[in-house]
C-alpha cells in the first residue's frame, strides 16, 4: 500500500525549521534528521495503519534517534501530517489543526 502524503502547511514550517536549526549546529546532524523523517515519512506511506492510535484520531511515529514525532490521520489513500512535534513543546498544540 502506498498512500499519498499531504503535508499541513504548519507542520511542514515544523519540518524546515528543526532542520534549519540543526543545520546551524551540525550540517551532518541536519542531513540525518532529514533522512530520519524522510524514512518516516515512506514508512507511514508504505504501512499507515501501523503506528499507533495517538490522540483525536490520529497516529504518531517517534523518530528513534531525535526528539521528534511524526503525528498524522489516515483516511481513505490519504495521509495529512498534522505535526512534527518536538517532544518538549507543549503537548496538544497542534490538535487545532484537526478541523
Amino acid at each position: 500500500m502506498s498512500s499519498k502524503v499531504r503535508f499541513h502547511p504548519d507542520a511542514a514550517n515544523e519540518l524546515v525549521a528543526a532542520s534549519e536549526w540543526y543545520r546551524e549546529r551540525s550540517e551532518i546532524a541536519a542531513r540525518a534528521f532529514l533522512i530520519e523523517t524522510d524514512q518516516a515519512i515512506k514508512n507511514i506511506r508504505n504501512t499507515p495503519l501501523r503506528y499507533p492510535t495517538f490522540q483525536n484520531e490520529t497516529r504518531r511515529l517517534i523518530l528513534p534517534r531525535f526528539p521528534f514525532s511524526i503525528v498524522y490521520r489516515f483516511e481513505a489513500s490519504l495521509i495529512e501530517v498534522i505535526a512534527v512535534a518536538h517532544h518538549k513543546r507543549r503537548p496538544g498544540y497542534w490538535k487545532s489543526r484537526l478541523s
